[in-house]
């Protein structure tokens, strides 16, 4: 007899919808419940969600926040030698290089601009991963100098690090007795109106994100999902049905996580929000403006702006509108300003341009900073004469 034959009408009865919607209601959660039921669920739901919340946290912040804390809290700032002078005798002035937005150590920078060793010494500093304290850094270079028997001080900030240079430049000239004798900024944005809208855009969003979402400043998970999605027209397909090019994906992550995560020169969360907040404060006009009158018998020191020729490739700084800032803050260019274009170069980008770089430093900042020294170096020595 075949299964077909066995079948009989109350195998339906026993097994129809009905019966199992009933035995399913007598057998939910809280069925028995005769006083509020549905807002006893609603909470036991919400709980439930909560509790799901709660230990996704506990392991975000032991997993992921905790060891990155932990790690920067015994970060601290540096100052790293990178060459002697190219000649003895300029052996009484150093060039001290700070890096810019989402770098950590300048020292590779630095390294790239052989030509700085005509100027003096060449060190750089390395940030505390936590934040930017300036006083700290223009101390770090005011000891180094007094130990190493250097007198004069050229400071070199690239992008946001010029906004760093200016302020410790303030400390050095007004608080210090060694002399500073030229800050060079290289696409260097005095306020937040030099930064194009776009970059100025991200940099805000990441500052809202640092002020609500607990260990954000220590994630290295949300590191990884922000850098990501900053790299999505690597891997988005917009052409057509929209998709995700999973290898491209893949190869964008790999990349996060080699440059932004397993770099140990890379600047932390909290960093970056330190330095992007540094522009967001504006101080670099009030800096600009105590560093361009004499203190303490100190003329003022040479400043130099180094941009590209064609404003246009740098897509994150309007350099136009900080050479308009230079000279009407400094007093124009017929004074202690020089302005340099730069042909072939892009958005503070010596590490990718080296060789227009060093070009320029050789040909057009040496000698200013240079004969500016010189002309400040005959003024100190001049008699003074008195009035009978």
């Amino acid at each position: 007899m075949s299964p077909m034959d066995e079948w009989h009408p109350s195998t339906v009865a026993d097994w129809c919808d009905e019966r199992r919607r009933t035995r399913w209601r007598e057998t939910r959660l809280g069925h028995h419940w005769k006083t509020l039921r549905r807002t006893r669920l609603a909470l036991l739901r919400v709980a439930t969600v909560l509790a799901i919340v709660m230990v996704a946290f506990a392991q975000y912040w032991e997993h992921d926040v905790g060891p990155e804390r932990a790690r920067l809290a015994l970060t601290e700032p540096a100052l790293l030698p990178i060459a002697e002078p190219a000649l003895p005798e300029k052996r009484d002035t150093a060039v001290v290089d700070l890096v810019g937005l989402g770098g950590l150590n300048a020292s590779g920078t630095a390294a790239s601009l052989p030509a700085l060793r005509q100027l003096g010494a060449v060190w750089a500093i390395r940030y505390d991963n936590r934040g930017i304290d300036t006083e700290v850094i223009a101390d770090l270079v005011i000891r180094a100098a007094v130990m190493s028997g250097v007198h004069d001080i050229v400071l070199t900030g690239h992008s946001m690090g010029g906004v760093i240079a200016l302020e410790v430049a303030e400390h050095i000239h007004t608080g210090s007795d060694r002399r500073l004798v030229g800050v060079m900024l290289d696409c260097t944005p005095l306020d937040l109106n030099a930064v194009r809208p776009e970059s100025r855009g991200l940099g805000q969003d990441m500052v809202r994100w640092m002020g609500w979402l607990p260990g954000a400043r220590e994630s290295r998970g949300l590191r990884v999902a922000v850098e990501t999605y900053a790299r999505r027209n690597n891997f988005l397909d917009r052409t057509g049905a929209p998709g995700v090019r999973m290898n491209d994906l893949g190869t964008a992550v790999e990349e996060v996580l080699r440059d932004k995560i397993y770099n140990e020169d890379v600047a932390s969360n909290g960093l970056i929000e330190a330095q992007f907040l540094a522009i967001v404060a504006g101080g670099a006009t009030d800096d600009l403006r105590a560093i361009s009158r004499p203190a303490h018998g100190k003329p003022r020191p040479a400043i130099v702006f180094i941009r590209p020729h064609d404003a246009s490739r740098d897509r994150v700084v309007d350099v136009v509108y900080t050479h308009r800032v230079l000279i009407d803050k400094v007093g124009g260019i017929d004074g202690n300003l020089l302005v340099v274009k730069a042909r072939g170069t892009g958005h503070a980008n010596p590490r990718q341009r080296p060789a227009e770089y060093n070009k320029v430093i050789a040909q057009q900042v040496r000698p200013f900073i240079e004969r500016y020294q010189a002309q400040i170096s005959r003024m100190a020595a001049a008699p003074v004469v008195r009035p009978r």
